[in-house]
């Protein structure tokens, strides 16, 4: 029995992509969607048909492959190394498949848009480049799913670079939608670039961290919360804005109704004002972190904190207890070793993973104080905190106080008012990217929880929480850890084998499942050393990530 075109495509494309060979299967192939023309090389080449029935051909038609391969040819213009390319239309593919050929691309991304006209152009030849790991296609994605795939998919220290490139007659004839795919392809880049620029500064610190905090978690979370989670419904959540001083004396007043959790960077400002709260939080990997503690009188407060904290943290309170935050580290040796409760902490911001743990706790009501995700008048924290005592320590003749808080301030670029709300407020707040990325995803979840959640008004940016969920009382989840697998030392020391035991980089290595994890908690640290070390090619630059986790973890098994 003769196997056709489309059902050799689908038989390459049903390993990676079955949903997408299950809606191919029901496409309807008849509807004229392309005509096929035969080039002057005998290749074949698909003419897209438009609403006047004329056809519009998408590629050479004296020689395709001769015009991809000159494509091809110029995508490592500017980069070092191979780079993941975004294809906007598919065509017959010859561009890709030369890109992949010739190992100018690290991963080639194919979007275009008509499930029916997808199946006819896989009627029409065999498109090998479905059968290659480093080839995706997605059909009539919206813009999340592009979203999350190149999020999936593109990691810069091992890709490269990134550039989208349009199949020109193919995205004239549908302008709108891959328009829509270019700005959900832009918004996506930039989440990389940001998501790529934190793990290039803190990878180091997070991951010295992690490995030292393992057996200090070991003793501390010992199984039990340390709070009552069942007295908890009405919450407070203090973050450590200016408005955050005019708002103490209505946190003294509804003192006895609360359970106050505090975001670290608050807790002075509080303590100052006579607020003591049930729980503190901290998330930061920095050292600037102990400022929040050091001289305050907390070592009867619960505080959680993230597995990436700075070590010495935990010995602040005598009722420390570690989460497992967004780290791939962490989720590794929550499986690995010993299941840690879960916070999420993708907000960026120790206010978004204070509003996490609330709704962990099965808080009913919460109410969120000195949240200005701005600096209103120029004001960057409550007076209390450690700011205003840092700069002061730091000032002399030649940089005043002044300089040193304007010089924290414009360190980052001010946005435009956003909106309405914003430009008529009396007093002026300043916002930078990182700071409405904040507020952004502070009002995300907020909106999304079945908890009812209050932003007191206060100088800042007023907070925009538009409920998609019906409030309802939930149950508190069991915010315990699980029981270790195996000792702190035996574990690093397995980890440690198991990171030696990686096989050299390469763009399509075969790892099993054990060795992916394994690798996927490296990738912050790649990125951070790869900042160090630029002129390291990728192969080299694993090798060396490598060898420096396991030289840390060698010490601290050797200090044990």
């Amino acid at each position: 029995m003769t196997v056709t075109f489309f059902e050799k495509n689908l038989q390459l494309l049903s390993a990676k992509d079955p949903g997408l060979c299950a809606r191919l299967s029901a496409a309807q192939t008849t509807l004229g969607r392309y005509t096929f023309i035969e080039s002057r090389t005998h290749r074949v080449v698909p003419a897209l048909v438009d609403g006047a029935g004329q056809a519009h051909a998408l590629h050479s038609t004296v020689d395709p492959e001769r015009e991809a391969q000159r494509l091809a040819a110029t995508l490592n213009e500017g980069w070092a190394e191979p780079g993941f390319v975004v294809f906007l239309g598919l065509g017959a593919a010859y561009a890709a498949a030369a890109a992949l050929s010739s190992g100018n691309a690290s991963h080639i991304l194919v979007i275009d848009f008509d499930i029916n006209g997808i199946a006819e152009l896989l009627g029409s030849l065999i498109y090998d480049v479905l059968g290659d790991p480093r080839f995706t296609l997605l059909v009539d994605p919206d813009s999340s799913l592009i979203q999350k795939t190149i999020l999936d998919l593109y990691n810069p220290c091992l890709c490269g670079g990134i550039r989208a490139l349009p199949l020109r007659a193919r995205v004239e004839q549908d302008k709108e939608k891959f328009a829509i795919a270019g700005e959900a392809i832009q918004r996506a880049i930039e989440k990389v670039s940001a998501d790529y620029s934190v793990q290039a500064h803190f990878g180091m610190r997070w991951f010295s961290n992690i490995i030292r905090n393992i057996g200090i978690a070991q003793s501390l979370n010992a199984g039990v919360s340390p709070i009552n989670t069942a007295a908890i419904s009405d919450v407070a959540i203090c973050a450590a804005g200016p408005s955050l001083n005019a708002q103490i004396p209505l946190l003294l007043e509804r003192r006895k109704s609360l359970f106050i959790i505090a975001a670290d960077t608050s807790l002075p400002a509080l303590l100052a004002g006579g607020v003591k709260p049930d729980a503190v939080v901290s998330i930061d990997c920095q050292h600037i972190s102990y400022y929040h503690f050091i001289g305050t009188c907390c070592a009867d407060i619960p505080l959680f904190l993230d597995i990436a904290s700075p070590p010495l943290l935990s010995g602040f309170s005598s009722s420390s207890f570690f989460f497992a935050g967004g780290h791939p580290l962490a989720a590794y040796l929550c499986q690995k070793w010993m299941p840690l409760p879960a916070l999420d902490t993708s907000g960026g911001n120790v206010t978004y993973a204070c509003l996490s743990l609330a709704e962990q706790l099965g808080a009913c009501r919460i109410t969120v104080y000195g949240a200005d995700f701005s600096y209103p008048l120029g004001n960057a924290y409550a007076r209390g905190t450690y700011f205003y005592p840092l700069f002061e320590r730091k000032q002399n003749r030649l940089s005043p106080l002044e300089a040193c808080l304007s010089s924290f301030l414009y360190r980052s670029h001010f946005l435009p008012p956003e909106n309405e709300a914003a430009r008529s407020k009396v007093v002026p707040c300043y916002e930078t990217s990182s700071l409405r990325f904040y507020r952004k995803s502070f009002e995300t979840k907020a909106s999304a929880m079945e908890a009812e959640v209050i932003a007191e008004s206060g100088l800042g940016i007023p907070l925009e929480i538009r409920k998609t969920k019906p409030f309802s009382n939930r149950k508190a989840i069991n915010f315990t850890p699980g029981k270790a697998l195996t000792n702190a030392n035996e574990f690093l020391a397995q980890y440690k084998n198991d990171i030696k035991a990686l096989p050299v980089f390469e763009r399509n290595m075969n790892l099993n499942a054990n060795e992916r994890q394994v690798f996927t908690t490296l990738l912050p640290l790649i990125a951070a050393i790869k900042r160090r070390r630029p002129e390291l090619a990728t192969p080299d630059l694993v090798e060396a990530t490598k060898i420096y986790c396991c030289r840390e973890i060698e010490q601290i098994i050797n200090n044990k």
